[in-house]
This record gives C-alpha cells, sequence and structure tokens, in this order.
C-alpha cells in the first residue's frame, strides 16, 4: 500500500440536483484531476446490459491502472445511475448482480473513494431547477427526479463497503452543500479548496 492514494469521487444524484456543476468545480478547485462525464448506453434491451457491464468493468480496469499516478479522478455519473435506472423500470432488465460485482471491485481499488449523493429536501426546487435552458434537449419532470432521489439514497444507505465513504448531500442551499463535500473530503481541505458562491 502506497502513503499516498489518489481520490476517486463519484457525484450522482437525479436530475436537476447541480451534479454536473458540482463536478464541474472539483475539476476546476482540485490539481491534478481528471473529470469524466458518463451517459450511459442508450439501448434498454439486453445487449445493452452486456455492453453496459463490459463498459463500467472496463473503467473499473481502467482507474486501477491510474493507481500510481495518484491523480484524482471526478466521475459526473457512473454505474450506480445504471443501478437506479433499471430499478426504476426505465429498461428491460436487471442489473442487481452485476452493480454488487462492481461495488466490490471498486471497493478493492487503492484510491481514497467517495460516493457523493446529491439530493433536495425541498422536492419542490425541481421545477425551478429543471427549467434551465441547458436541459431543453430531453423531457425532465418533477416526478422523475424524486423517484430517482428516493432510488439514489436507497444506494447510498445500502453501501456496506468501508472502503467507500458515503457523503449525502441536501443542495436546497448551495453554499451549505458545497461546505458539506469540502469538509467530508480531505484533499479538498488540504488543497485549501473554498466555495465562493455559484456561477
Amino acid at each position: 500500500m502506497r502513503l499516498k492514494r489518489g481520490n476517486i469521487i463519484i457525484v450522482e444524484g437525479p436530475q436537476g440536483v447541480g451534479k454536473s456543476t458540482l463536478a464541474n468545480f472539483l475539476r476546476e478547485n482540485l490539481p491534478t484531476t481528471n473529470l469524466y462525464r458518463l451517459s450511459g448506453i442508450a439501448d434498454k434491451t439486453e445487449s445493452g446490459k452486456t455492453k453496459n457491464k463490459i463498459m463500467y468493468l472496463g473503467l473499473i480496469n481502467y482507474m486501477e491502472s491510474l493507481e500510481e499516478t495518484q491523480l484524482n479522478l471526478v466521475f459526473d455519473r457512473t454505474f450506480f445511475s445504471e443501478m437506479v435506472y433499471c430499478n426504476l423500470g426505465y429498461k428491460e432488465y436487471t442489473f442487481d448482480e452485476e452493480y454488487k460485482r462492481l461495488v466490490k471491485k471498486l471497493g478493492e481499488l487503492d484510491y481514497n473513494i467517495y460516493f457523493v449523493v446529491l439530493y433536495l429536501k425541498d422536492v419542490n426546487l425541481y421545477e425551478k431547477r429543471l427549467r434551465r435552458t441547458h436541459h431543453n434537449y430531453q423531457k425532465f419532470s418533477i416526478d422523475s427526479s424524486v423517484k430517482q432521489q428516493e432510488e439514489y439514497l436507497k444506494l447510498a444507505n445500502n453501501i456496506k463497503n468501508k472502503k467507500i465513504k458515503v457523503i449525502k448531500v441536501p443542495m436546497d442551499d448551495f453554499e451549505k452543500g458545497y461546505k458539506k463535500v469540502i469538509r467530508n473530503i480531505p484533499v479538498l481541505k488540504e488543497n485549501n479548496v473554498t466555495y465562493k458562491g455559484k456561477k
């Protein structure tokens, strides 16, 4: 084991909660950081399940190949979203066994690992946030965001792997949310990362 490890920060949560903005903030403020934005595979059939399984196992192997670099890897969505979408019936298949295997393999990596789940205490705020112009390319609804939020929080509550630190962050107030992330991820404090307001 190395004394100094890189960090994996996985940012998850429903549409409209502020994942991409937080991921960008981490990339911009944390030295030697790569940001990965994953959208998943559109194929909702069994063949899509096979592709996703191969893709996410390959992603874990890619993370492992970078262990010695001590890079910080920030992910805007990963296989946790795949599990949520399957649980909600958006896909024609289940992902339970694949998900368990991926969580296990993630926890075996030689990184400090953080699973950051963003949510809103006041779900009515989704209405305002989902009106943002860059969401116009796809139809969103408060109902789907609330259902996604429930599933992400269930996943967060059920992670038992001690190597994966779960951080549940209410984003009703951006300043409080960002400060909670900074408090709970030591590499951010070590690099004097501060929140100066939402751009």
